[in-house]
């Protein structure tokens, strides 16, 4: 099914999971933040959260400098 991942376009199977888009992102040791459709996802809900076709997500991460 097709969603859209930080403003691209992204293929996922069926019933994929915030979570598991997540570790599909290579971000699941990092700290980051999951929105869907401008809601966010909490850390501990993310597995029971499964994406459906159009959603929109986006996924940021702590970037820090100095």
């Amino acid at each position: 099914m097709k969603i859209v991942v930080n403003g691209e376009s992204r293929e996922v199977a069926e019933g994929t999971s915030v979570e598991a888009l997540v570790a599909e992102l290579g971000l699941a040791k990092a700290a980051c933040a999951a929105e869907v459709n401008k809601r966010l996802v909490p850390k501990r809900e993310r597995a029971n959260v499964a994406l459906r076709e159009g959603d929109v997500v986006e996924v940021v991460t702590l970037v820090g400098g100095g």
